[in-house]
């Protein structure tokens, strides 16, 4: 196997690689008792993963002589919850494992931030490594050490950050996503060209059916992608500063997941993160701020993807526009009750924007919601 993409997270003594490259689930067990030596794991993964990669994980570290223990739980959104952070807990300390030992999540981000938060807090706090299977996971959520469950009151309310000691991003682990999820991935993919990099917003409207199809351009946009979080997660680990910008289109995305009562079968996070992209830029066009082009080719090429870009596009329909901004008020950046978003100025411009009045935000949703004709689908 031809050597793997290395990039490091840059914190001084807790600095790791992320590697990224097919067949890195088969060498796992070498990486891991190169850096971990002596150390034991468990594998927290979900039921569709284990199919698929669990075997091929295990036989990896069997290889390199890492014991492991496995803790397996249902997919889905729904899986981030207090009960589940349970179940991990007791597998891990059922399992016998110390804290030197080491959480291994395989799977998506669900996965990851669940498996990340029990690390965190079991025995004060384990080692702990990422391994995603899903886009997603791959570009944004196993990078930067943000960990948590969802709360009835929203999403990602619980948490801790808890740096993990390597990813090992498999993009062979990618060929048996659904369609469905790896279009979901690609939006964090975008939105990283939508943050700061004009250029690499560009290269994907070129580009986008060869990261789809496969092979080099899928490792580039992966590797592109990574390279830009590491960055910010150098510069702002716990992000009190320029950290937020990764959230653009997530204050609204949130507010969605949590209108749909986090139903992976109306709306993926993905998804949701894509529409959130799509009015950020909307509503940057109507506060003057960007020109309604950006807005218009930002929604173009979420559409060219085949990702939804419009409230409309939610299945089963949504709450009021009084109903979102409540969920959208629950946000975690939310500062003493003032609404703060990502914005933009136009493609690769976005921006932190503080005190957004709660009016403006209303009437723009209202504007937008599927219940006027003019925003209805077709």
């Amino acid at each position: 196997m031809s050597e793997p993409v290395r990039i490091e997270v840059g914190l001084g003594a807790r600095a790791y690689d992320i590697l990224i490259g097919p067949g890195l689930l088969e060498r796992a067990g070498e990486e891991i008792a190169a850096r971990l030596p002596g150390a034991r794991v468990a594998i927290v993964t979900d039921e569709n993963v284990a199919a698929a990669q669990l075997p091929v994980l295990q036989t990896g570290l069997d290889r390199a002589g890492v014991a492991s223990a496995v803790v397996t739980l249902p997919p889905g959104e729904k899986t981030k919850s207090f009960s589940h952070l349970q179940e991990v807990v007791d597998g891990v300390l059922a399992a016998k494992l110390e804290r030197r030992d080491a959480v291994i999540a395989l799977g998506g981000g669900v996965i990851g931030d669940l498996a990340g938060f029990a690390a965190g807090i079991v025995r004060r706090g384990m080692d702990f490594i990422q391994a995603p299977t899903s886009l997603l996971a791959q570009v944004d959520s196993s990078v930067g050490g943000k960990t948590g469950i969802n709360s009835a009151r929203g999403k990602n309310l619980v948490g801790v950050f808890h740096q993990p000691k390597l990813v090992l991003a498999d993009t062979a682990a990618l060929d048996t996503l659904p369609p469905r999820e790896f279009r979901a991935g690609y939006a964090e993919v975008a939105k990283y060209g939508l943050i700061d990099r004009q250029d690499f917003f560009a290269w994907l409207e070129e580009n986008w059916r060869e990261v789809f199809s496969g092979g080099a351009a899928r490792i580039e946009a992966i590797a592109q992608s990574c390279r830009a979080k590491a960055d910010v997660v150098a510069r702002d680990e716990f992000e009190t500063g320029d950290r937020a910008l990764l959230n653009l289109g997530h204050t609204f995305g949130h507010a969605l997941e949590g209108a749909v009562q986090y139903d992976g079968a109306r709306l993926v996070h993905g998804e949701a993160v894509a529409i959130g992209m799509a009015l950020a830029h909307r509503f940057s066009a109507r506060m003057n701020l960007a020109s309604p082009d950006d807005a218009a080719r930002v929604e173009a090429h979420l559409k060219a993807v085949g990702l939804p870009w419009r409230l409309a596009d939610v299945p089963g329909g949504l709450p009021d526009a009084e109903a979102l901004l409540s969920f959208i008020a629950q946000d975690k950046k939310v500062s003493r009750g003032a609404l703060t978003f990502i914005l933009t100025r136009g493609i690769g411009q976005a921006f932190i924007a503080r005190d957004v009045p709660a009016s403006e935000v209303l009437s723009f949703l209202k504007e937008n919601h599927p219940g006027l004709k003019e925003n209805r689908p077709g």
